[in-house]
């Protein structure tokens, strides 16, 4: 017994030492690609994970916590501007995406998997492109009548006191209201806000609990990611969705897309663009749509599950995504009052 442990000692390390010697050679030969990822790490990582199955290339993921959600990984590009770290930004909606481009952070690529993603969904210069998006639509409890149409609905007397909204200092609630101040003009948005105050609207914390407010039937209607009204209808809660706005009038519901970013001096450039090529393959946005964030895909003719509408289905809001960055900034003085109320 003596002997032989020193003997298992002496392979154990030579195994490990050569393990670690591939790994070695492997990153020398640039053999890996470093993402910083703002989407849930739930959903990101399997999709991660099979880029390195079937490419062969490592990745190294930094994933944002839930407390810094989306702002950990902008902050960390920002602050690595003149020494980068990151080859890719995936995003969890465009805002961010324009912020870095405003910034100097991101460099252009032209993905020939974009190719059949609508054009409102990318930026005019390459700088982001969109994926796998959610749809700001309205759950509904079912023993409502009469279900709204519209996100007018806010500011009909006919649900004074009976809807709820997500903070909109937080989240996608204050992507949307950036874009209809944006659509609308800042007077006519501001005079939407002033009218659901009266109506006695309801704030809730986040879009998760307004959700579950009126599948306890609290309330009758909130506005919410698609994502939220999916996952509790799956979960049997006596829920609808309604698709606002979808008239031939109206204004279509927001779409809110992932975006990834090809960083500027990225340290690995061509598996950088694989990446972003893979995420942006109609083969992820199937992934990503049957996954419990039940996304849309940005391609047409994607395989779906019946709760998962195809964006050819739906009418989207007609927005630019980088004045709607701009608005978001310039209207958090006046949302903070909204708020406050």
């Amino acid at each position: 017994m003596k002997k032989g442990l020193p003997l298992l000692v002496v392979l154990g390390m030579l195994g490990g030492g050569l393990a670690i010697w591939r790994q070695a050679k492997t990153f020398g030969h640039r053999r890996v690609v470093v993402v910083y990822v703002s989407e849930d790490q739930v959903f990101s990582e399997p999709i991660l994970k099979d880029f390195e199955r079937e490419t062969g290339i490592w990745i190294r993921a930094v994933y944002d916590t839930e407390e810094a959600k989306g702002t950990g990984a902008m902050n960390r590009l920002l602050a690595e501007k003149n020494n980068p770290q990151a080859d890719v930004y995936w995003a969890n909606e465009p805002i961010r995406a324009e912020v870095l481009k405003q910034r100097g952070i991101s460099a252009s690529y032209t993905s020939p998997n974009a190719a059949g993603i609508p054009e409102v969904f990318k930026d005019p210069e390459r700088y982001w492109t969109g994926f796998s998006a959610r749809a700001r639509i309205l759950v509904v409890n079912e023993s409502v009548a009469e279900k709204p149409q519209s996100i007018l609905a806010y500011t009909d007397t006919r649900w004074k006191g009976r809807a709820v909204v997500a903070n909109p200092l937080f989240g996608t609630t204050t992507t949307q209201m950036a874009a209809l101040f944006t659509l609308w003009g800042d007077d006519r948005a501001t005079a939407f806000l002033e009218a659901m105050k009266s109506n006695e609207t309801k704030i809730s914390t986040d879009n998760g609990e307004s959700t579950d407010l009126v599948a306890s039937g609290e309330f009758d209607f909130s506005l919410v990611d698609s994502d939220d009204g999916v996952n509790r209808i799956r979960q049997g809660k006596p829920l609808v969705m309604v698709y606002p706005d979808q008239g031939e009038s109206g204004i279509g519901c927001l779409i809110v897309p992932n975006a990834v970013v090809l960083i500027k001096g990225a340290p690995h450039p061509s598996h950088a663009r694989k990446l972003m090529d893979y995420l942006l393959s109609k083969e992820t946005e199937q992934k990503l749509a049957f996954a419990d964030c039940a996304q849309i895909p940005l391609h047409t003719g994607v395989e779906t599950p019946s709760e998962v509408k195809g964006i050819e289905q739906i009418r989207a809001m007609e927005i630019d995504y980088a004045a709607v960055a701009r608005k978001l900034l310039e209207i958090q003085p006046f949302l903070k009052g909204w708020v406050g109320y």
